[in-house]
């Protein structure tokens, strides 16, 4: 059975697959499997392992080979894991993690924002203003809520992930 032991890959499995699959993968072996025999490993239904194959095969972490039995002419899938992939896919997360953080980051310097006093939520002026600075949830008042603090935080977690890239 193939132990997926860096945490980092089992984290980035579990954000991509959730807990079921992530069982599903530690039980792929180093050979070929079919999708039937995953199931009754891990006692998983069959639809849950495929479904987790095919996210694994859509991010390029797994393959599989079509197999054809002569006799009564069903298709058989076989299927392995390509933990050789597994850095480039997580190069490819962290890449698009970083494009939405600049994304953010843009957002919070383009906008003036104004707070609900009571904590609901957090609106950009155009909508606080319409709201007559009044929060639409409980009522309570809006106020300015300065956001340097965020952007400061954007900021590092962007020059965090360049720094790993």
């Amino acid at each position: 059975m193939t132990v997926i032991e860096e945490s980092i890959h089992r984290a980035y499995l579990n954000k991509l697959v959730g807990e079921e699959g992530l069982r599903i993968v530690e039980c792929i072996p180093g050979e070929e499997i079919t999708d039937e025999r995953l199931a009754e490993l891990t006692g998983i239904s069959l639809n849950t392992v495929r479904r987790t194959l095919y996210l694994l095969y859509e991010h390029r972490l797994a393959i599989y080979r079509r197999k054809r039995d002569p006799d009564s002419g069903w298709l058989t899938y076989l299927w392995q894991l390509c933990p050789e992939n597994f850095e480039k896919a997580l190069e490819s997360e962290a890449r698009r993690l970083l494009r939405k953080l600049e994304e953010r980051l843009v957002y919070e310097k383009e906008n003036i924002f104004y707070a609900c006093t009571e904590g609901c939520a957090r609106f950009v002026f155009d909508e606080a203003s319409d709201a007559d600075f009044v929060c639409p949830f409980c009522q309570g008042s809006l106020e300015y809520m300065e956001n340097a603090k965020v952007v400061e935080a954007i900021e590092k977690q962007i020059r965090d992930l360049k720094a790993c890239l």
